[in-house]
């Protein structure tokens, strides 16, 4: 990677679900024609979604109709693949980048490096989750915890993440769990799917960003310059939407 390039950083964006994951495809495609710089962005859905990994046609048939808070919840799919998470109470992180060597795994790490500097600054330790023989079976992202996971030492999942490959450009996306609601959690996954998220209630979502920018400088080694999407931009992202 080239020292001190400079990164996007594009300013905390609540929208509803089909539009982040028009405006994380755009980007991809930007950046892997060259138009684009390296790009992080955070993000939060609104309405709450429940987003399906690329390959995920099952699901159970209730999802189109759930509520949370008289709002109903998009069934959304992602550009990357992994199983469905829901998106309520979260903070969603993306990265996109190139000129990272090495597997899947490899690529990984190397981007969620950032994740764990960052919390560790905030005084959350975290460690990559291992793989349960109950993933295959289980349709939910945070049920069971696998190598390509954010794990409290007690062993609750606070990120899940995905990652799609155009070329040699990378979308790396995860979700934070910030304050899920454990009956909707329920209603959505079941009984035996929820585990409390315990972390440090001093925490904002600006103390979390500012933590994440500041880690993420420093382990990709780069400058960020701050930049919100255009209107031309927008009309773009838009104009794309499936």
């Amino acid at each position: 990677m080239h020292t001190n390039q400079v990164w996007r950083l594009i300013p905390l964006l609540e929208a509803a679900g089909n539009v982040q994951m028009a405006i994380d495809r755009w980007l991809l495609e930007q950046h892997q024609s060259g138009k684009h710089p390296s790009t992080l962005r955070f993000y939060t859905w609104s309405p709450p979604a429940i987003s399906l990994g690329y390959h995920q046609r099952q699901y159970p048939e209730y999802w189109r109709n759930l509520t949370w808070q008289g709002q109903k919840l998009d069934l959304v799919q992602r550009p990357t693949g992994g199983r469905a998470v829901l998106h309520q109470g979260d903070l969603t992180y993306a990265v996109v980048t190139s000129g990272l060597t090495g597997n899947r795994l490899q690529v990984y790490e190397k981007i969620c490096e950032f994740l764990i500097q960052g919390w560790r600054s905030l005084g959350v330790e975290l460690h990559y989750g291992t793989q349960g023989r109950g993933y295959i079976h289980n349709p939910n992202c945070f049920g069971t915890a696998t190598s390509a996971d954010l794990v409290l030492p007690d062993g609750g999942k606070l990120i899940g993440s995905a990652q799609l490959r155009r070329g040699g450009a990378i979308l790396q996306h995860g979700s934070i769990r910030l304050q899920p609601d454990a009956e909707l959690f329920t209603q959505v996954f079941g009984a035996e799917s929820f585990t409390d998220v315990q972390l440090p209630q001093s925490l904002s979502v600006e103390n979390i960003i500012a933590a994440l920018v500041a880690t993420a400088s420093d382990c990709f080694e780069m400058q960020i310059e701050v930049k919100p999407l255009s209107s031309s931009e927008w009309e773009e992202i838009l104009a794309h939407q499936p």
